[in-house]
């Protein structure tokens, strides 16, 4: 990997001409500068692939908070946990966008250095297909964005439309048709993929997959066009195992540590972010055997056993999820006053200063699987689109039995944490998986409660809180309870969209007001998306 990624990176910085938009931080290079023939084009998938799975504190200080997957007493979090603005709150609401589009931006221009050239006519539709996966997490956190005109800044265009996200979401449906059918496994294979090292039938898997979840995203809003596109989903052929699932792994040993790892692992964060109560109470309720392989509690008594970067006690029936909400300030939503609350782990007297551990009992996610930094970034899974599968079909659309694909789903999901690591510490044991799924087969009566529940728990646990808040935001299961605290940027209910970037109305103001003149509620936290209308 260092040497794909370091490679690319040093020819980018001193080959490519680089010109930068005003409006979106989004790094554009000049194709006249090289050729296929200087630059191999493959390097710029594994930097895009790297670039779109390295989240951090992009998501962990808000979407992983709204959906209740995690949940934090530490007052940097409360953009997440409490909606209200604190540390550099109004600086990360604009880094799903930047992420995006950086990322955007390798695919991109690999495309052109590909252009015509029959020797990489898969990778053209890999790229193709890696820009529709990474703008629509993009265009779901926001609503309109540039699109049509996005990622040209050296054709002239610094100030572009911003799409209607119906418009983006039309394109990309039909767009990703025409190159998942086209990859061809009897022609060129990518070198440098951190996905599936080259292999083209795998990425056929992903691109259906993908277009699911697209066509999933609009049941509110289309359910005719979902239908459609579902059904050619399952048609063509979506993810058939765990092993087709799209992620990236990390590499700590090279430079490149994952992101979500590196802010967890500061003291503060470590010390203070739990599992939430929503989503521990709805594990252990079912006895679900993911418990252990996700959870623990420090192993020592007081704040510096709780800050201390080492395992803890992954017991099953100590866990305790904390509610979203509290704080440690002294007052009405100290976490001391919060209902069901399990006291304080004392002060260490054989540890000088020590003090009590306010979140001590509470469940962190576990160390040796979360705070890995080489662990995985997941982005989209078998068990995943089998939940979608199950979801249409429940629906009456011809996608299969809607039994099986939950219960496949229901397996794959456990089965995918053993993925987080190199080394399979979170792993669930196979008998544990086959009980629990034969024990909680679909019910018809509550099959789409069911289903996007368990969609929840399977993004929450694997860190993939992008799509947790997404598809919470479209399905509304789980029912969640909104935080109160005052001060709130809502109005008291969870977000449904983040603003803008705070740049953008000042560098491309005409475009910008249009956009929010068709949002319903302005540029706010409460103003819903395309997709999710009432």
């Amino acid at each position: 990997m260092k040497k794909r990624i370091i490679y690319s990176s040093l020819l980018i910085a001193s080959s490519f001409f680089v010109s930068c938009t005003k409006d979106f931080t989004a790094k554009n290079t000049d194709p006249n500068q090289t050729t296929a023939a200087l630059f191999n084009p493959n390097f710029l998938l594994s930097q895009s692939q790297m670039s779109f799975g390295q989240t951090g504190y992009d998501q962990l200080l808000y979407q992983s908070m709204w959906a209740q997957g995690l949940a934090s007493t530490y007052d940097y979090y409360g953009n997440g946990d409490k909606y209200v603005y604190r540390g550099s709150g109004t600086a990360y609401q604009g880094r799903t966008w930047s992420s995006g589009y950086s990322a955007a931006t390798l695919t991109y221009e690999m495309k052109n250095l590909v252009k015509g050239n029959a020797a990489y006519t898969n990778l053209d539709n890999i790229g193709t297909i890696m820009n529709i996966f990474i703008l629509q997490r993009v265009t779901d956190a926001y609503g309109d964005i540039p699109y049509s005109q996005a990622l040209q800044a050296k054709t002239g265009v610094t100030t572009p439309v911003f799409d209607t996200q119906k418009d983006i979401y039309t394109s990309m449906l039909s767009t990703l048709v025409t190159a998942t059918a086209a990859l061809d496994v009897a022609k060129d294979k990518p070198t440098s993929d951190l996905f599936y090292g080259g292999d083209i039938t795998k990425w056929k898997k992903l691109g259906y997959s993908l277009m699911l979840r697209l066509a999933m995203r609009l049941t509110k809003v289309d359910p005719t066009t979902a239908q459609k596109y579902a059904e050619l989903a399952y048609a063509g052929g979506t993810m058939a195992a765990v092993t087709d699932n799209a992620k990236v792994y990390a590499d700590n040993a090279d430079s490149y540590s994952n992101s979500d790892a590196n802010a967890l692992l500061v003291t503060d964060d470590f010390r203070e972010v739990r599992w939430s109560k929503t989503l521990m109470d709805y594990l252990q309720a079912n006895a679900d055997p993911r418990i252990s392989a996700i959870g623990e509690i420090a192993s020592g008594t007081g704040k510096a056993a709780n800050q201390n970067l080492a395992a803890g006690i992954n017991t099953a029936s100590l866990q305790i999820g904390m509610p979203n909400g509290y704080d440690q300030n002294g007052g009405t939503t100290d976490i001391s006053n919060a209902p069901g609350f399990p006291g304080a782990t004392p002060a260490d007297p054989a540890v000088a200063g020590d003090a009590p551990a306010p979140d001590g009992k509470y469940s962190r996610p576990r160390f040796l699987v979360y705070e890995d930094k080489s662990r995985a970034n997941f982005l989209l899974t078998y068990g995943e689109s089998e939940l979608l599968l199950a979801e249409a079909a429940t629906r009456g659309w011809a996608t299969g039995a809607a039994t099986t694909h939950y219960a496949n789903a229901l397996a794959a999901d456990m089965s995918s944490l053993a993925q987080l690591n190199a080394s399979p510490v979170a792993t669930v044991d196979a008998g544990s998986i086959a009980t629990y799924v034969a024990a909680h087969p679909l019910n018809p009566a509550t099959a789409l409660q069911q289903i996007n529940t368990e969609y929840w728990v399977a993004t929450a646990t694997l860190f993939n809180f992008n799509e947790n808040w997404s598809n919470w935001r479209r399905s509304g299961f789980p029912v969640l309870t909104p935080v109160v605290y005052s001060g709130q940027f809502t109005d008291g209910s969870i977000p449904r969209r983040i603003p803008y970037p705070t740049g953008i109305p000042s560098t491309n103001p005409t475009n910008y007001s249009a956009a929010v003149a068709r949002l319903s509620g302005g540029d706010t936290y409460i103003a819903r998306v395309w997709w999710d209308s009432k």
